[in-house]
């Protein structure tokens, strides 16, 4: 089975930028320990302020399915929902490898 990336783009509200930078921080190295995680990378925009984006590789389903059941992830989501003005995700596989 083919991995599987993820890539999120995150806008946060006018003024709870930081605050949503800090809840994604806290979220990374968590989900970098769990099993089927290949990659988990956050970016902020250079142009847009309080833009982000995660990219992230699992290695199937299985692995992205557990992850957001994990109680890190579950945490992150709640703690962001006031925080965020847009959330869009993409379900990516490689298309040449």
């Amino acid at each position: 089975m083919a991995s599987i990336t993820i890539n999120a783009i995150l806008k946060a509200k006018p003024g709870k930028e930081q605050l949503l930078r800090e809840e994604l921080v806290k979220v990374i190295q968590p989900s970098r320990a769990e099993k089927g995680c290949i990659e988990y990378t956050l970016h902020e925009s250079l142009e847009d302020r309080g833009v982000f984006v995660f990219y992230e590789t699992w290695k199937d389903e299985e692995s992205l399915k557990f992850h957001t059941e994990t109680d890190h992830y579950q945490e992150y989501r709640q703690n962001v929902s006031t925080l965020l003005d847009t959330r869009e995700v993409y379900r990516l596989q490689k298309t040449v490898q």
